[in-house]
């Protein structure tokens, strides 16, 4: 079975890139259209022509934006034959939170459309399931596949040197992560080293006045990412909530699971839970510093084998979805 996964930036879409994995040790055949663009009308033409010329038997998108994919359905049966929809981020939402109430109508009428053409859907938590399940026909099975990170995503032999134990965050330096909240952290526990491991296009306006016991790495390399984690004292997420947070939970949050996975405590606002986790306190936005301050020196608890979460405890799940 050929199958086409789809996503408009298939090079940094991680779920992509994992599903990919798992298809190929099945023994699927696997092919991943790549753009050199990220024009949304190019895409959206570039698709239609890859599906057309490989001729899948199935078709696996990625959802964000759905708008790019809202010409497919029409593909189906001549070029493709069957279609799964991963719903992984609510983008009606996302839109209704950067262009008003109007946005949120059109961006949902185009995930009501895709879904309404899944004979499956794949998705990342309970939330966005039962979201997604107000779109699809009852009969259209809905599988949630969690957002865990491999066996394999350890630390290397390569030890950063540094024993201050610092408070860390991974990820997007911006608004919708919670860089500012972060910050605001930063300076107000001066006793405790922060660090950041990520970066963004505006990473420089929120770090122009930077506090010195805040230090940026940057980007790095996935691998080296592990090093960061394990050498930190404390892990944090945080955001604020916003109308995402509800769809924000332990299931779909990538670092979220790495952070637990590597044996930290971790401290987040601005998210849900769905499942309860050892070593991980999600509390609200105002009352981050505090928990910071009170969980700084606090040892994790140890982790037994019941508590780890990874990607290929979804194995089974994915197979069924494509049996």
């Amino acid at each position: 079975m050929k199958v086409l996964l789809l996503a408009n930036q298939p090079e940094s879409t991680t779920r992509l890139k994992l599903f990919r994995s798992t298809l190929d040790e099945l023994g699927f055949t696997t092919v991943v259209p790549t753009f050199g663009t990220r024009n949304w009308f190019s895409i959206a033409s570039q698709s239609r022509d890859w599906i057309i010329k490989e001729q899948p038997d199935v078709v696996h998108l990625f959802n964000v934006p759905d708008i790019i994919y809202r010409k497919i359905p029409a593909l189906k049966g001549k070029h493709f034959q069957k279609l799964i929809y991963d719903y992984r981020s609510p983008w009606g939402i996302e839109y209704q939170m950067n262009f008003g109430a109007p946005a949120r109508v059109i961006a949902e009428h185009y995930e009501r459309l895709l879904a309404s053409h899944a004979e499956q859907i794949t998705t990342v938590n309970n939330p966005l399931k039962e979201k997604v399940r107000t779109y699809a026909n009852e009969s259209v099975p809905v599988t949630v596949i969690p957002n865990y990170p491999k066996m394999d995503f350890s630390p290397g032999e390569e030890v950063i040197p540094d024993s201050s134990k610092p408070i860390l965050f991974v990820g997007r330096v911006c608004k919708q992560e919670g860089i500012e909240k972060f910050i605001h952290a930063a300076q107000a526990l001066p006793e405790h080293p922060f660090w950041i491991v990520g970066d963004g296009p505006f990473s420089w306006w929120y770090l122009r006045n930077k506090p010195e016991n805040l230090t940026f790495f940057g980007w790095q390399k996935h691998e080296k990412v592990a090093e960061f984690i394990k050498n930190a004292g404390l892990c944090l997420i945080p955001r604020k909530e916003n109308p995402l947070t509800p769809y924000s939970n332990d299931r779909s949050i990538w670092k979220l699971n790495e952070y637990l996975n590597l044996g930290k405590m971790v401290v987040a606002s601005g998210i849900s839970v769905e499942e309860n986790r050892k070593n991980l306190q999600v509390v609200r936005p105002d009352d981050l510093v505090g928990t910071i301050r009170a969980c700084a020196n606090r040892e994790p608890e140890p982790l037994t084998k019941g508590d780890y979460r990874f990607w290929e405890h979804n194995r089974n799940l994915i197979q069924e979805v494509y049996r």
